[in-house]
């Protein structure tokens, strides 16, 4: 499954001459951290409810309070790490989706997403989790997979987790028993180990990075 197929219209988005009242009854009726504001299907922003409830006169239109709006969004074409992300920058657990028009598309739920993350091969298929380091200049991807791959194990997710300096990290997934015979072809090949095979790194960057995500999962 593809995660625009997570896309929601269950909830239609506000528009600038939506009253203050009608948004504190949307809130009301929700678990939304935002409700998005549309003019002719484009985005103008997202308002936050706690800014809607220190607004006392119901009747006032949203288009009084454009200051207040928020403005975040992600593409159609962005993957599920983009959109993780940008949840977890944004503090919100609504994200508005936009097509390559820039036209509103509707918007993807926080828990939404953390369950097609949980249903990805990186966390639900067998294996462990590697992080190396190299200089920026002498890593390559083939090398990396080669490394893998020459000692009989299959090569499950790959990606860049950071920078330092001259160095890149980067995080692989592996499906092998013989994790000691590839932690040794790595350090031939002058890699720097930075974590043990039993320690799952990629989800403690992830945890530490949106620690705020986990109170949405409790409600």
């Amino acid at each position: 499954m593809k995660i625009s197929e997570y896309i929601s219209k269950d909830v239609k988005a506000l528009t600038l001459k939506s009253t203050i009242g009608e948004a504190k009854k949307l809130f009301n009726e929700l678990t939304f951290s935002h409700i998005p504001i549309i003019k002719k299907k484009q985005l103008v922003g997202s308002i936050l409810e706690s800014d809607v409830r220190t607004v006392e006169d119901n009747d006032l239109m949203l288009k009084e309070f454009k200051y207040l709006f928020d403005d975040f969004h992600v593409g159609i074409d962005n993957n599920w790490m983009e959109i993780l992300k940008k949840f977890s920058a944004s503090e919100t657990n609504i994200l508005p989706v936009l097509s390559k028009d820039n036209l509103y598309l509707g918007y993807y739920e926080l828990t939404d997403v953390l369950h097609f993350f949980n249903d990805t091969p990186l966390l639900n298929k067998e294996g462990f989790f590697l992080v190396i380091e190299k200089s920026a200049k002498d890593y390559s991807f083939s090398e990396v997979s080669q490394i893998v791959e020459s000692n009989d194990a299959k090569l499950i997710g790959i990606f860049i987790s950071g920078y330092k300096n001259d160095l890149v990290r980067i995080t692989l997934k592996i499906s092998s028993e013989e994790i000691n015979e590839i932690i040794q072809s790595f350090r031939r090949y002058d890699y720097h180990l930075l974590t043990e095979h039993k320690e799952d790194l990629l989800l403690e960057e992830l945890k530490s990075r949106s620690e705020y995500l986990q109170k949405y999962l409790n409600m």
